[in-house]
């Protein structure tokens, strides 16, 4: 390969003669070799974004000329649509803070832009990728405000996919609402619920997630930016700050503001750990959903088989026939990931020292994944399997009639005592419940049919009120 010498700080090094990108970059090429994954996209289109408001804010400030600011934009526009993401190729877990991924920015825009100007490239005597990119900024305001709007960019395809999810569980739910089944508590028989009931508890969850991301995302909207070291905005002009979050909110199209107090947006990420929290809770909420899914399509013949799933693949290598549930399976994994990706951004927000947390690399890794693994598996769970869920209804039935959880119904009517017996005696002898209690002489026909109503059993109230006040009245 044929090279380019470039000089920094600490001698020459060699750089691919093509490339956009420059010494600091190709030093952190080989001192960071760890995931060989590269900066996110999302966050590349952020930091040109970040890189087009200062330079825009610079002139503003008197700082940079027409000309330079002219090149320096049209290099970042490009960034920004992703032409040279191919450049942008040091490892997403780096020590630094984040220095790499902003100095290499600084390096592609440079470069670009001095070649718009028919300059060469890695001389920077024209535009200098610190002097001109990076003038009044630091890795330390840079880095983060790029992590929270590249996090901002990816939670609204989270958000519209929870949506749809959300909305496809509804529609079961009214699909489901008249079919009774058998509730459980402690994986044992309890009182009868409506299919399309347990259905619209899973809505009502993601609706408060929905809520929740919200709010948390929210607050990544204040940005640091102007804060440069530490947060006191040394090497920025009195007027820059107020340029620059305008800017960046109009390129953006994401109204932000100015952190309040600059040296905690610095210092401090806890913001980014209370989103992590609001994806991590989503997780519980899709895990267990899809559990109880599992649950109720186990079988086909040795487990509840109350619902089924679509088939979408042979489920074993060596058993003929069988089919798993691997959609709810894959979600189930995605939210167990998610919970070791929320783990590591608390630890890496704790573990920040005084002025900067140098972790964000690892942070922002972990948060962009949490992201998108959920939006994927919100597609995946309401496109494959949701939708397509089916009530078995002669098993449904089938359990209710056989299961003794209905008897709570009566407990009012012939008392704790009576409704024990007789549920003993159905499962000792394997009947059904409704025989035994015809045959106690307890209830006649008529008002067990009153009080076994479906409706009636599954909201609030007494089954059969108006016999157990007449009852009492001739007592």
């Amino acid at each position: 390969m044929d090279y380019r010498i470039e000089v920094d700080s600490l001698g020459e090094v060699q750089v691919p003669i093509d490339a956009l990108y420059g010494a600091q970059t190709t030093r952190a090429i080989s001192n960071f070799t760890i995931t060989r994954l590269t900066t996110h996209p999302k966050m590349i289109q952020a930091i040109g974004m970040v890189k087009k408001a200062a330079a825009i804010a610079n002139f503003e400030c008197g700082y940079l000329d027409q000309e330079r600011l002219g090149y320096i934009i049209q290099a970042c526009d490009e960034v920004i649509s992703g032409l040279h993401n191919n450049m942008f190729i040091t490892d997403v877990i780096q020590g630094g803070a984040g220095t790499s991924v902003n100095m290499c920015a600084n390096e592609v825009i440079a470069n670009r832009a001095a070649q718009l100007a028919n300059q060469p490239i890695g001389v920077y005597d024209y535009i200098h990728p610190n002097d001109h990119i990076n003038f009044g900024q630091s890795t330390n305001d840079v880095f983060p405000t790029s992590g929270k709007l590249a996090a901002l960019f990816l939670v609204n395809d989270l958000q519209k996919e929870v949506h749809l999810l959300r909305s496809s569980i509804l529609s079961k739910s009214r699909e489901f609402s008249k079919i009774l089944k058998v509730g459980r508590t402690h994986l044992q028989d309890a009182v009868p619920i409506k299919l399309g009931q347990e259905f619209h508890a899973y809505a009502t969850a993601l609706t408060r997630d929905i809520k929740r991301i919200n709010s948390a995302f929210n607050d990544l909207k204040s940005v640091n930016m102007g804060a440069t070291a530490v947060g006191t905005g040394i090497n920025t002009d009195e007027k820059y700050k107020a340029i620059i979050v305008p800017q960046l909110s109009k390129i953006c199209q994401i109204k932000l503001s100015s952190a309040k107090d600059l040296i905690d947006g610095t210092r401090n990420v806890d913001t980014l750990v209370w989103a992590s929290s609001s994806l991590k809770i989503l997780g519980v909420n899709l895990s267990k959903m899809c559990n109880d899914l599992r649950l109720m399509a186990s079988g086909p013949k040795a487990g509840f088989f109350e619902i089924s799933f679509p088939e979408r693949q042979p489920g074993s290598s060596i058993m003929p026939g069988k089919v798993n549930p691997v959609i709810a399976e894959v979600v189930n994994q995605v939210a167990f990931n998610v919970f070791g990706n929320d783990v590591t951004i608390t630890k890496a927000a704790e573990a920040g020292q005084l002025e900067l947390n140098v972790f964000e690399p690892v942070l922002f890794y972990n948060l962009f994944e949490m992201i998108e693994t959920l939006t994927n598996a919100c597609r995946t769970l309401r496109l494959n399997a949701m939708d397509g869920i089916i009530a078995n209804r002669e098993q449904l039935a089938y359990l209710v009639e056989t299961s003794v959880g209905s008897i709570t119904a009566l407990a009012p009517h012939i008392g704790y005592a009576n409704s024990s017996k007789i549920a003993k005696q159905a499962l000792h002898q394997n009947r059904k419940l409704l025989e035994i209690i015809l045959e106690s002489g307890l209830v006649s026909k008529e008002d067990l049919e009153i009080i076994l109503d479906i409706d009636a059993m599954t909201r609030p109230g007494i089954p059969g009120k108006k016999l157990l006040k007449k009852k009492n009245k001739m007592k």
